[in-house]
């Protein structure tokens, strides 16, 4: 019995031995992939030649040919929810955790300071003298002119969370928040102004002007609505996705937004149609920006999605 029980063992022993290794080289190419799957795109900038995408992950990726090729670039524990490229060509981005981050021209060596107040930053802006502009949550809206070190806060007094910020010249910037809120600056920000709310308690997911007086605001089960007087009176405006558009952004003159279901949507007259495009995702599109050079947009979302959406045809045809 004892020698029956050696060769057994021996036996499996030798099968373990001669048994191939397995082969993990799908794997290590997988992980030293730029973009991971588990990378979830939550915004985008670009200076015109560099793009930036802020993750989830604590990861910033980087591309210096339009979205071709990408690289990573640490941003050690950041959830980055907002970016925003300023006129000296730096990037400057809020996540999740209180913190704003800044980064040089090409988009490499982030770093970030604490922020007091807001305590939940939600949207982030650079004016066009570089200064950086913070708005969330308690109705707070912060700015700080020697990148971070010194911060100066605006309070409503009111509990509201302010969703969207957006400097359109160096003196008009227009911020948007829940129940419809509407804060305007006509002196570069040393004061906010309350204007009449976007009616119907409207919770903006973005907003975006083209100018002091046009500007468009996206919100819950598909909304949008449009001013044409600066803010100070808003009309409904037909969205033929259906889809809650969670990014809004200017390509070529046009706007255009992303958003539920891999939507892409672009504005023809008075009516948000969809962009077609290849392959389409049935995802979240969360960040989108316009590509300088190629007549094409780049949209993010969730498993690694980075994607240019090319916009040639639809251009062509208005």
């Amino acid at each position: 019995m004892r020698s029956l029980c050696v060769w057994i063992v021996c036996s499996v022993m030798g099968l373990a031995a001669c048994s191939v290794e397995p082969d993990l080289s799908s794997v290590a190419a997988t992980r030293s992939r730029p973009v991971q799957r588990h990378d979830l795109t939550q915004a985008v900038a670009t200076n015109g030649q560099v793009v930036v995408a802020g993750t989830q992950s604590g990861v910033v990726l980087v591309s210096a040919d339009q979205g071709t090729t990408w690289e990573r670039e640490p941003a050690s524990g950041a959830s980055m929810i907002g970016l925003a490229a300023c006129p000296d060509g730096s990037f400057v981005g809020i996540d999740f955790y209180s913190r704003v981050w800044s980064s040089d021209v090409a988009g490499k060596r982030w770093t970030s300071v604490k922020l007091e107040r807001p305590h939940t930053p939600l949207a982030v802006a650079c004016d066009a003298a570089g200064a950086w502009w913070v708005s969330g949550t308690g109705s707070v809206i912060a700015v700080s002119r020697d990148r971070g070190a010194a911060w100066t806060v605006t309070d409503q007094g009111q509990d509201v969370q302010y969703t969207t910020l957006q400097f359109v010249d160096k003196d008009f910037g227009v911020a948007t928040g829940e129940f419809g809120n509407v804060l305007v600056t006509e002196d570069g920000g040393t004061t906010w102004v309350k204007r009449p709310p976007v009616p119907g308690d409207f919770y903006p997911y973005a907003t975006l002007f083209a100018n002091r007086n046009e500007g468009w605001t996206s919100g819950i089960a598909g909304q949008v609505m449009q001013t044409l007087d600066g803010g100070r009176t808003w009309q409904a405006q037909n969205n033929a996705t259906g889809a809650p558009l969670y990014r809004l952004f200017m390509h070529h003159g046009v706007p255009y937004g992303v958003g539920a279901v891999g939507t892409v949507a672009r504005l023809d007259g008075d009516t948000w149609r969809a962009v077609s495009y290849p392959d389409a995702m049935p995802a979240s599109l969360g960040a989108g920006v316009s590509l300088v050079g190629p007549n094409a947009l780049l949209v993010g979302g969730p498993v690694g999605l980075l994607r240019r959406v090319a916009t040639v045809s639809t251009d062509s045809n208005r």
